[in-house]
């Protein structure tokens, strides 16, 4: 499945939708994916509201799920997906060996409980079958820039209550090493074909400051669901400005805050 048949500024393609600091890690990722082969039929484990996809591809993906019914609306509404299903990662309705490639884009860092759901992606994938997924690593927390002020000065409690905060606001239940994965994915017939760390510490600490000069954005989107009202170059400039050094970074950063993965399904 070719990810895309011409050259995209996806920064700007997601800032103009979202707040700057999801909007500069989205657009790295979409950037990503241009160079990953996704056999059909495609399955996208934790759609949302689909813009993720109908941003990075160009044509739709066979299958989306995710557990909340707003987004699942969103998602049917926004044409990215053939089918489209409101359901659990740990039971998906769908036969044994349903899809090719399984996708699943900064999602999995959200689930507490992961083996269950591991386990049913090896369910629904066909022998050999892909397994794309990118998640938050165990630099994560370390690469915040308030907590590491913190600690320089001698008041590492006061850092690691600030990891704490940001961990939650974050809906963080794993920021796990590429060591951790690989066992988790072996017990559920995987292996790691290829993975790389992304999103160097300064690009962290752009999204990092974002969540705060982005409120009004958050209280914009509480009173009309949007995030962005005037979607135009001008009114994003700023932002843009803020984010392209992240955007154009090299994409394997050695003390990168996310790891993107590539795994397979290995043969019975």
């Amino acid at each position: 499945m070719p990810s895309s048949t011409q050259k995209k500024d996806f920064l700007w393609l997601q800032l103009r939708d979202l707040p700057y600091f999801r909007g500069v890690l989205r657009a790295v990722e979409s950037r990503f994916y241009q160079d990953i082969e996704l056999p059909r039929p495609v399955l996208d484990l934790g759609c949302g509201d689909g813009h993720f996809v109908t941003v990075t591809f160009d044509t739709p993906i066979d299958f989306g799920i995710d557990p909340w019914t707003g987004p699942v609306h969103q998602a049917i509404g926004r044409g990215g997906y053939r089918t489209v299903v409101q359901g659990a990662g740990d039971e998906i309705p769908v036969p044994d060996g349903s899809y090719a490639s399984v996708m699943s884009n900064s999602v999995l860092e959200h689930i507490p409980d992961l083996d269950p759901v591991i386990r049913e992606v090896a369910r629904v994938l066909q022998p050999d079958g892909m397994f794309v997924f990118c998640v938050p690593n165990h630099n994560f927390l370390d690469n915040l820039s308030i907590s590491s002020f913190f600690d320089r000065v001698g008041l590492k409690f006061l850092g690691n209550a600030y990891r704490s905060f940001f961990n939650r606001i974050s809906r963080h239940h794993h920021c796990d090493s590429p060591e951790v994965w690989e066992e988790r994915l072996a017990k559920a017939g995987f292996r790691i074909e290829r993975w790389w760390h992304y999103f160097s510490p300064k690009s962290l600490h752009v999204l990092e400051w974002g969540h705060y000069f982005g409120l009004p954005s958050l209280i914009i989107h509480v009173f009309t669901r949007q995030w962005i009202l005037v979607r135009q170059p001008w009114n994003l400039a700023l932002a843009k400005a803020i984010c392209q050094p992240a955007y154009d970074e090299a994409d394997n950063q050695p003390k990168g805050s996310y790891t993107f993965y590539i795994a397979r399904k290995v043969d019975d």
